[in-house]
Order: structure tokens, then C-alpha cells, then sequence
């Protein structure tokens, strides 16, 4: 029984709500329904497309300090590495990770790239400024563990917010990086004076001993993108609600209005006034009921008359 009542003071509330207000409710629930999957669908969208940005900037940088190694490897370290028999200390410009990260912290000075950051994390580094972090260390483990695997790439969160990073294998793949790495008495002198000899040595050809890892920040372009979202969504509403303003405008108008002055007209008819005439011009829905309610008042206003007529005679 309740639950019948209650279904039925649903309907009869549904029943007395007129036009004007059921259309709003309509217009309502498809303005949220419309804004509602937009901005998941916009949300989607912007983030996937943030993500890309992200990874093109981090695969463009990884690739240029790779260019930068190569060029360190063939060009630089040729002419340079008879010197290191006879300098007091040691040239890091012959160590193709050293240019790397030389040039990556000139392109650092620059504003908008103070957030990258580029690294060649090495389990047992010369240099130290080079020693992997706890991080840094389970990638370059796994790598060890999966030699096939020639990239990684995903998010890592930091105090600063999160960062997207592409790690790349480094393994000891030319027999004259041994030189410097297999065993200290093998090295050159102006390496054990610079660096000393409990680092760095140790290597073995094709081990990977690191990774070449690129950082790039994400949260300010990821939040870019969800002012972006609330921008669109915004601007979006501003749109449905002028919408559905005009709509209701013109429903008023043309259907709503009409309709109360036709039914004004046959309330007045129904109580014997038949002095009253609607008049719709338009030749629409409209002006086919106000015809026909106009056609059904001659109609009556006729059979009054011969009624009339015949009870006076």
C-alpha cells in the first residue's frame, strides 16, 4: 500500500506540473547529462594528449643526449685520451656521460627547462654525482635482470610533484672503457688522482652497469590541461544555459502562450461566452488547433442559434 501511494503522489505530482516546467526539468537533466560527458570525455582526451607532449619533450631530449654521447665517444675521446698519461688531473670531458650531462645543465639555465632533469645512474660510478638512488637502482636492476628490455618509461612522484622519466640500459659494450674501469692499476693515472681508485671499477664487458634516464616534469602540463578542461566545460555551460534561455524563449512564444489563449478561449465557450476568437497566423500545429478550436465554436455557436430558434416557435 505504501508503496502504491507513494507512486501514485509521483504521478499526480507529475500530472500537475505544466509544460513550461516538465520542459525545464528536460532541459536540466540533458544540460548535466551533456556537461557530464563532456568533461569526461574532454578529460580523457587532454590528459592522453598532455601525456604526449610530455613524452615527445623526454624522448627528443633522451635522444639528443645520446647524440651528444655518440659524438663524445667517436670525436672527443680520440684526441683526448693520450693526455691522460701525462695530466696532473684527470679530463672528464673524455667521459661521453660527463658531456651529456655538461650540455643538459646548460640547457638547465634556461627557465622553462629548470625542471628537467638528465642522469646517467650508475650502480658503481667514478663519479659519484653519478650513484644511483634507491629509484634509480630497481631500474637499472631490472634491467640486469631483463636483457631484452631496451626502455622503460613511466611516472615517478616527487615533493616538487610528478615527473615522467625515460630510462635507457647503459652497458659496457667497447673494450676501451674497460681501460678505465676494469681495474684501478689499469687506469690512467690522472684518473686514480682526480677520482681515486675505490670507485668505478670493476666493470665487465656487456654488463649493464646503469641507465641514461631523462626526467621531464608533468603536474604543469597535466595542470594546464585541466584548466584547459574547465575552461571548455565552462564556456561549454555558458553555451547550453543561452541555449536553453532561447528555447524556452521561443516555446513561450510560440507554444506555450498560444496554448493558454486557446484554452482561455474555450473556458470562455464552455460557460456560454461565444464572443471570443483565437487567431494564429502561423500555419503550424498551432494554427491547425486554433482553426479547428475556432471551426468547433461556429459549429456550437450555430447549433445554439437553431436551438434557440426552435424553442421559440
Amino acid at each position: 500500500m505504501l508503496r502504491l501511494f507513494k507512486l501514485g503522489t509521483k504521478l499526480n505530482i507529475g500530472t500537475q506540473l505544466n509544460l513550461g516546467t516538465k520542459l525545464n526539468l528536460l532541459l536540466v537533466f540533458i544540460f548535466f547529462l551533456v556537461v557530464s560527458v563532456s568533461g569526461l570525455l574532454l578529460s580523457i582526451i587532454l590528459n592522453r594528449n598532455a601525456e604526449q607532449i610530455v613524452t615527445d619533450k623526454a624522448f627528443l631530449l633522451i635522444e639528443t643526449m645520446s647524440s651528444v654521447r655518440h659524438y663524445t665517444s667517436t670525436q672527443v675521446n680520440p684526441e683526448l685520451a693520450p693526455r691522460l698519461e701525462t695530466e696532473d688531473e684527470f679530463l672528464p670531458q673524455t667521459v661521453p656521460a660527463y658531456s651529456a650531462r655538461e650540455v643538459f645543465e646548460r640547457l638547465r639555465t634556461r627557465k622553462e627547462y629548470q625542471d628537467f632533469f638528465y642522469k646517467e645512474a650508475t650502480l658503481n660510478p667514478t663519479n659519484l654525482r653519478d650513484k644511483a638512488d634507491e629509484f634509480e637502482t630497481q631500474i637499472v636492476e631490472t634491467f640486469r635482470t631483463q636483457p631484452t628490455l631496451k626502455e622503460k618509461t613511466g611516472f615517478r612522484s616527487l615533493p616538487g610533484g610528478d615527473i615522467f622519466y625515460i630510462a635507457r640500459p647503459l652497458a659496457v659494450s667497447q673494450e676501451s672503457c674497460l681501460r678505465c674501469h676494469s681495474a684501478p692499476e689499469l687506469a690512467p693515472p690522472s684518473q686514480i688522482t682526480t677520482y681515486g681508485d675505490k670507485n668505478g671499477y670493476g666493470w665487465k664487458l656487456n654488463e649493464i652497469v646503469g641507465a641514461q634516464m631523462i626526467s621531464v616534469p608533468a603536474s604543469t602540463v597535466f595542470e594546464a590541461a585541466r584548466q584547459l578542461q574547465f575552461s571548455v566545460i565552462g564556456i561549454l555551460s555558458v553555451f547550453l544555459l543561452l541555449t536553453i534561455f532561447l528555447i524556452n524563449l521561443f516555446l513561450k512564444k510560440t507554444v506555450t502562450n498560444p496554448l493558454k489563449k486557446m484554452s482561455q478561449v474555450a473556458q470562455r465557450v464552455s460557460t456560454g461566452d461565444l464572443s471570443g476568437e483565437f487567431k494564429h497566423l502561423a500555419d503550424d500545429e498551432i494554427g491547425i488547433l486554433a482553426a479547428s478550436l475556432n471551426r468547433m465554436k461556429v459549429s456550437l455557436e450555430i447549433a445554439m442559434n437553431m436551438l434557440n430558434s426552435e424553442s421559440q416557435q
